[in-house]
């Protein structure tokens, strides 16, 4: 599911700590986004709301206190692929979001898993009865 959430994130620059010599201490290239999932219009307007209650649920722990997703990037010396690195990770994480999880069917034990279960049982109950200490007879 592509939801492109451009329009609502928000971009602020610093210097990086990253490769680049004295580069680094004159150029802003380190990106960082910021972008409310709760006021997004976008996740309101195209996503189902099963789909987005479920975006928002896995989201919830990386949120600040303000309810923002703080993604940054430094990997690369100049801004603007900064900035793509975090839309690129920003859509990745809503797409990992948005997946169904599997449901897990029980199943029961096989008999021949529950017999080797028991032999298992038995052959170390044997051994530690072996250890014990008969005493002075």
């Amino acid at each position: 599911m592509l939801i492109n959430v451009s329009s609502e994130v928000e971009f602020t620059y610093t210097r990086s700590s990253g490769p680049g010599g004295q580069n680094v201490n004159k150029v802003n290239s380190k990106a960082v986004l910021r972008w409310k999932p709760y006021e997004s219009a976008v996740l309101k307007e195209q996503v189902p709301t099963f789909v987005r209650e479920r975006i928002l649920k896995k989201l919830a722990p990386q949120l600040t206190l303000q309810g923002e997703l703080v993604l940054s990037s430094d990997r690369y010396r100049d801004q603007p692929r900064n900035r793509e690195d975090c839309l690129d990770r920003l859509h990745h994480l809503i797409e990992q979001a948005s997946i169904r999880p599997k449901v897990r069917i029980e199943t029961k034990p096989t008999r021949s898993s529950q017999r080797r279960k028991k032999v298992a049982k038995s052959k170390q109950s044997e051994k530690k009865q072996l250890r014990r200490y008969k005493g002075d007879s």
